[in-house]
């Protein structure tokens, strides 16, 4: 168990992406990894708007440059017109604004991020873009500001990982999904387990390290919030299962995973 209180992980969680969000001017500014989810030191080789597949052309530079993903959860989601799509840690909003092009101006598209600077970026990107069914609330993602049994699919980028409460933030997710929902996250994840000391170093926690959990104690969670068709795949190597592996002995090796499961009818 990390040394640090729920608190003080979030409070240094939202600062380091305020500042993030306050400094970033467009093209004028070019994030280094270091300010993402995407380190060098957690696995990943590339980040941010460089992982999606779709053309990003039509998205404003304060979209696409405010990516600080690990992955592309949209690839995995398997939108439909007229879904309901709930977006954990929407951030500047490139997922909201990708999933609402694919859920189609009948669909809706919620994004919930704690943080009133990235908040602020993702309203001016909304207005800039004209999306009126994408809305941006703000709230934790251990306590959604959400309606029971109102979401047709769950997306998050390389954000659960910063949440000191994880069990809580499946929970909720469950709790929010309507019957027969879907969970689609790209996550940082590990095979091992971090120190305590290396839990209590806020810098990399908040930098999307040492926050990753073991993908079976992942799993476990997921299944003890109710899901089912539990899947966790290294993004390197999508044929390979790691949702029913057992917890693995000795230091922590990271690496960026795709996580789907569903709420059962």
């Amino acid at each position: 168990m990390t040394t640090k209180t729920k608190e003080e992980i979030l409070e240094a969680v939202q600062d380091r992406y305020g500042r993030i969000a306050q400094n970033f001017q467009s093209e004028l500014t070019v994030l280094n990894n270091s300010d993402s989810c995407c380190d060098p030191a957690s696995g990943t080789e590339y980040c941010g708007s460089d992982l999606y597949d779709v053309d990003l052309s039509q998205l404003p530079a304060d979209v696409t440059g405010l990516s600080l993903g690990c992955g592309d959860p949209i690839a995995i989601a398997s939108l439909e017109p007229g879904q309901t799509v709930l977006d954990l840690g929407s951030g500047g909003g490139i997922d909201c604004f990708l999933a609402a092009e694919r859920v189609g101006p009948t669909g809706q598209v919620i994004g919930v991020d704690m943080t009133p600077a990235m908040l602020e970026k993702a309203n001016r990107n909304k207005a800039k873009l004209g999306v009126a069914h994408v809305e941006f609330r703000q709230g934790q993602i251990e306590d959604l500001p959400v309606d029971n049994d109102s979401v047709d699919v769950i997306i998050s980028n390389c954000v659960i990982n910063l949440s000191p409460d994880k069990t809580a933030v499946f929970q909720e997710a469950f709790r929010v999904l309507k019957p027969g929902g879907r969970l689609a996250v790209s996550d940082m994840v590990t095979r091992g387990q971090f120190t305590p000391q290396e839990r209590a170093d806020m810098s990399a926690w908040a930098g999307c390290i040492t926050g990753a959990e073991d993908v079976a104690e992942m799993a476990a969670w997921m299944r003890q919030a109710g899901f089912t068709q539990v899947s966790i795949q290294q993004k390197e190597s999508p044929t390979v299962e790691l949702a029913n592996v057992e917890p693995h002995v000795g230091p922590a090796q990271i690496f960026s995973a795709r996580i789907t499961a569903v709420k059962p009818l």
